[in-house]
């Protein structure tokens, strides 16, 4: 069990200091930051090399905004082998809604309690 949180936590340091690294070295801009980690997930499922990362990793590799991208990509995968082209957009929302959707509504509720400064 140490073992699986041990990979867990260097898997997620190690994409968390690529994204630092962008930050920093780089000066990309925190957007272009996410997009870049978001398509790097999504290339990484397409070569089915994000998949067998969760499975050694965890919630290292799952947690990270890099599994947005493999969600979406894989959810496009199975989809289109179903429905065809149709699939491949039917696929990304399938997936990903409920994330999308508990983003929105908890930023909302909080947009409500809490006031901005300013």
């Amino acid at each position: 069990m140490f073992q699986s949180f041990l990979w867990a936590f260097i898997v997620g340091g190690l994409i968390c200091v690529i994204g630092q690294i962008m930050f920093d070295v780089f000066k990309l801009t925190p957007g272009h930051t996410l997009s870049a980690l978001v398509v790097a997930g999504a290339i990484l499922d397409g070569l089915g090399l994000y998949e067998p990362l969760i499975a050694f990793a965890g919630a290292g590799a799952s947690i990270p905004i890099t599994s947005f991208g493999n969600s979406l990509v894989h959810g496009a995968l199975i989809e289109a082998d179903k429905h065809g082209i149709i699939g491949v957009l039917t696929g990304m929302f399938e997936v990903t809604s409920s994330g999308i959707s508990a983003a929105i509504i908890f930023g909302f509720i909080g947009a409500l309690l809490f006031k901005p400064k300013g």
